[in-house]
Order: structure tokens, then C-alpha cells, then sequence
């Protein structure tokens, strides 16, 4: 029982991460990964919302009519997704401008609503709450993985504290929005060559 629940959680991190291994979730990633504080406090919602969307809907899956599951599940989520939404207002007012229309995005995102359909509609709800915790961690992590070097290379800061020389020549294109594209297109190249070559080890 232990090991399922553990692969879960793994498969959410590694193997089915939603940004490098299934490709969800690109618009808010390209769009946010600037710095990787954005990436930390967005990859924050989206486990929040993740796991406790996932949780009510395996709570409900047995009296949410299937031709209005979809409807539902877009109430659910935007519920939990205007919860987070306030609480950045109220206490993290520059943070929440700074992701702005990225936060009420939160609701139409791939990752959650697939999971709502594909794992949370037919598996408990401890079971969904790991899922949703995994896949969450999954986006965080790739999130800040791609600020980390859009960051570093076009500011020559690491959550804001410089890490490079102040002489040192940044690339300036990797905080705009092409930066993004070259990140995100170079890491997910870097991740298949490895798991390429991995299978023929």
C-alpha cells in the first residue's frame, strides 16, 4: 500500500512530470518562469489547488453525474483557485501583481483538470491527495527549474540575490519571452537525450 502511494508521488516528480514529461501547463511556465521566485509561489498554488481539487472530487465522484462531470470539475477548481487568489491579495499584494491573470489562469490549466478526469474521478481520496501533491511538486519543481536558469543567466540573480560578478556580461533575452522558449526547448531536449541513452545503457 506504502509503495503505491510512493510511486504516485514519484510518478507526479519524475516519470509523468506535467512540464518535461507530458508538456502541460506550458503557457503559465513560459509565462512565469522569469524568476524563480514566481516559479516557487506559483508551483505553491498549483499544489494547493491540485491537491485539495483532487480530494473533493474523488469525495463527490460517485454523485457527480457523468455528462455534467466536466462543468463540475471546473467549479471545484475554481473554487479552490479563487481561495489562493484572495489570500496573494491580501498578504502578498507585489507577488500577486507580478503573476497577475496568471493566478485566475490556475482554473483552465491542463494539469489540473486532467487529473481531475483521469485520476481523482476513479481513485480514493488519499490516493488523489498524493497524486495531487505529486504532480504539483512535479510542476514546481520544473517551474523553477527553468527561472533558475532564465535567472541567473539573464539577471545574474538566484531568488533575487546576485549570485554572478557584477561586471559579468548577462543575456538579457532570457528573462523576455524568447528566453523562455530557448530555456524550456534546451532543458526538455537535455532530459529526452538522457533518457534516450539511459534505455541503452
Amino acid at each position: 500500500m506504502k509503495n503505491k502511494y510512493l510511486k504516485t508521488l514519484t510518478d507526479g516528480v519524475v516519470t509523468e512530470n506535467p512540464l518535461f514529461r507530458l508538456v502541460l501547463g506550458t503557457c503559465p511556465a513560459l509565462a512565469v518562469s522569469s524568476a524563480v521566485a514566481n516559479g516557487f509561489w506559483m508551483g505553491l498554488m498549483v499544489i494547493f489547488v491540485l491537491t485539495f481539487s483532487n480530494m473533493l472530487i474523488s469525495a463527490l465522484r460517485n454523485f457527480i453525474p457523468d455528462k455534467i462531470r466536466i462543468p463540475c470539475y471546473i467549479v471545484i477548481i475554481a473554487t479552490f483557485v479563487t481561495i489562493v487568489d484572495l489570500l496573494m491579495a491580501a498578504y502578498m499584494h507585489e507577488m500577486h501583481k507580478t503573476l497577475g491573470i496568471f493566478i485566475p489562469l490556475i482554473v483552465v490549466n491542463c494539469i489540473i483538470l486532467a487529473r481531475a478526469e483521469s485520476f481523482a474521478s476513479k481513485n480514493s481520496i488519499l490516493h488523489s491527495a498524493v497524486d495531487g501533491i505529486g504532480m504539483g511538486l512535479g510542476f514546481m519543481a520544473a517551474l523553477m527549474i527553468v527561472a533558475t536558469f532564465r535567472e541567473v543567466l539573464g539577471n545574474g540573480t538566484f531568488f533575487n540575490i546576485r549570485v554572478l560578478p557584477a561586471g559579468f556580461p548577462v543575456a538579457k533575452v532570457m528573462v523576455e519571452a524568447p528566453g523562455a522558449f530557448i530555456t524550456l526547448g534546451l532543458v526538455l531536449g537535455l532530459i529526452n537525450l538522457i533518457t534516450a541513452r539511459s534505455k541503452t545503457a
